[in-house]
Parts: C-alpha cells; sequence; structure tokens
C-alpha cells in the first residue's frame, strides 16, 4: 500500500506522541522532500522533527513532475503541491492531508485522501485505539489541531462517543 503524507498530519500526531500510529495502519509512508525540509529540516527542534527523521517507515522521495508542482505552487504551499504531485506519481492508494484547499484540490485530480481525523476513525475501527475522543482532544488541546466544535460533536456522535 502506497500512502503518500503531507506536513500537517506527520507534525499533529508527533505533538502528541502518536505518530507510530501511521505505522501501525499503514506500515510505510512516503513523504516528499518538500514534507521532509518542512517538518525535519525547517522544523528542527520543534515537535515531529526528530521523530519523523529517525523513523524507518517514512521514506522521502523527489518528485519528477516539477512542471505540476509548478502550476499546484499558485494555490498551495511546497509541501500540498509536492504531496500531490508525489500521490499521482506512484500511483498511491492514499493521500494524508488535512488542508482544505490540498483536498480539494487532490479531490479533482482523482486522489483518495484522508485527513487526520479520518485516520483516528479509522483506528478506531481497526482496534488500535478505543476512543477517538481521546486523540482528538488531545490534538485539539496539546497540539493546537483546529477542529470546529461542529465537527467535533458530529464525529463523536457518529463514533458514538458523544
Amino acid at each position: 500500500m502506497s500512502i503518500v503524507s503531507n506536513a500537517s498530519p506527520l507534525i499533529n500526531l508527533a505533538r502528541i506522541g502518536k505518530l507510530d500510529l501511521f505505522h501501525k495502519l499503514y506500515g510505510e509512508l512516503i513523504v516528499p522532500e518538500a514534507v521532509w525540509q518542512e517538518v525535519v529540516v525547517e522544523g528542527a527542534g520543534h515537535p515531529g522533527a526528530d521523530e519523523v527523521k529517525t523513523a524507518p517507515w517514512i521514506k522521502v522521495r523527489a518528485v519528477n513532475n516539477k512542471p505540476l508542482v509548478q502550476v499546484l505552487r499558485q494555490d498551495l504551499d511546497a509541501g500540498e503541491a509536492e504531496a500531490i504531485a508525489l500521490a499521482l506519481e506512484v500511483g498511491a492508494e492514499l493521500l494524508l492531508m488535512d488542508e482544505h484547499l490540498g483536498r480539494e484540490t487532490a479531490r479533482h485530480l482523482g486522489l483518495r485522501y484522508m485527513g487526520l481525523i479520518g485516520v483516528l476513525i479509522e483506528a478506531k475501527h481497526k482496534g488500535l485505539i478505543h476512543a477517538v475522543k481521546l486523540y482528538l482532544d488531545a490534538l485539539r488541546d496539546i497540539a493546537g489541531f483546529r477542529v470546529s466544535d461542529a465537527l467535533y460533536r458530529r464525529v463523536l456522535q457518529d463514533e458514538g462517543e458523544a
């Protein structure tokens, strides 16, 4: 299974000490060079940088389609643009991305994508975590992950945790 990730899901799960959830769910993650640069190089000393750098199951790959990246950069940051381009290049089964515009772009390009909340729901359904609420609360309180109150309530209700 080839899974490509943008920076935000990596950083936020690392901030709550649960980066390994990706490994348990997907085995290996592929990140483009721009995401590595953002998380590990520019993010050195910040939560997630060392965890991502030392995770042997996170692989860095260069994007070949530079013209596509340039087009995508008109609306997206470097990490989002490269993650989308790389997901297309490797025929990724899933793109991990939380940013709305990036997700919309991925959808228009026919990519299957999921955000961090979807990852938590999948982890619960596969028995890797017992409840989404604990992780959602940690993401909001510790990582500063923005989740609207309406979405928060809907997810917990849908998961029988309200």
